[in-house]
């Protein structure tokens, strides 16, 4: 017994070092790519289910020379993508909707589409135009859309679709827009409330939200403050651009974007799609199943 324990410790020591050295390599690659001014965020490296390097490098507010910490939050951007998915996929196993049913079926303004379906917005083959040239084109920039206003603009000039639908693969903001109204229309709750009863809390995701900076401030601690790249060739808030870009006049949109998190949830977040916590196994392989279009082709997108 005493052997057996010893090798034990031995593999476990063994184990312990080998993550030790690869924390060290990861932190002098991050740690010089910051001094070059090629990185600026917060990482987590995790193997086995093991946290093996969580650290921040740079800063959450360039102009307040506020550094960033591992508790920093982020706007998502795109990545909140998911967390629509996830709760259309929530709605589909409550039996509340199909991924076959058509979207005109929960937004009747958009009946002239008749042949997208939820599976369709999901799965990027809608053939549905991107939302931000529409309303970029057509919108007042000094006011701040909502999925409500996408809708009713798409239903006055009702654009044509870029293919027919199921036959191609595009990447579609619009789509992730129309599916979060539909989880609005569904559920009875904001998107937002919807993702913290169903996702974020059950699995203890608590600086996670979503977030609409312009639309409808909220004191968030650690909030880190998005940047670009200014004509000095220095970061500069985005917000000392004015009203008249995207983020600002498109900042009341939601299920494309507005999800912020930290990289600790999204560790949570990622180890909870390798379990049952949320859905039954055979709605998790429906998830990470590719779609394939109206031909037999295969897309590489669940």
């Amino acid at each position: 017994m005493k052997k057996v324990l010893s090798v034990l410790i031995l593999l476990c020591s063994i184990t312990a070092i080998a993550q030790k050295e690869k924390a060290n390599r990861i932190d002098s690659l991050f740690t010089a790519m910051n001094q070059n001014n090629e990185f600026n965020g917060v990482v987590l490296f995790a193997e086995n289910g093991q946290v093996i390097h969580k650290k921040a490098y740079g800063k959450a507010d360039f102009i307040k020379d506020i550094p960033l910490t591992t508790e920093s939050v982020f706007d998502l951007a795109s990545v909140s993508k998911q967390f629509t998915a996830m709760g259309i996929a929530l709605l589909k196993n409550q039996k509340k909707i199909d991924y076959k049913d058509p979207i005109s079926k929960f937004i009747p303004e958009l009946s002239f589409y008749p042949s997208i379906s939820i599976e369709n917005l999901l799965t990027h083959t809608s053939g549905l135009p991107d939302y931000m040239d529409v309303m970029n084109e057509h919108w007042d920039h000094s006011k701040i859309a909502t999925n409500r206003d996408v809708i009713e603009m798409l239903a006055s000039i009702k654009p044509a679709l870029l293919f027919e639908t199921d036959t191609q693969y595009e990447y579609s903001n619009t789509g992730y827009l129309l599916l979060a109204s539909v989880i609005e229309k569904v559920s009875g709750k904001s998107y937002e409330a919807y993702l913290k009863n169903y996702i974020f809390e059950p699995l203890k995701m608590t600086s996670t939200l979503v977030n609409r900076p312009r639309f409808a401030p909220k004191d968030i601690p650690n909030l880190t403050k998005g940047h670009v790249d200014g004509t000095d060739g220095n970061p500069t808030p985005i917000d000392t651009y004015g009203t008249d870009q995207v983020a600002y006049f498109l900042d009341g949109i939601i299920g494309d974007g507005m999800v912020n998190s930290t990289v600790a949830d999204l560790f949570l977040w990622d180890r909870a799609l390798y379990t049952n916590q949320l859905l039954p196994k055979r709605e998790i392989e429906k998830i990470f199943t590719p779609h394939t279009l109206k031909d037999g082709t295969l897309t590489n997108y669940g």
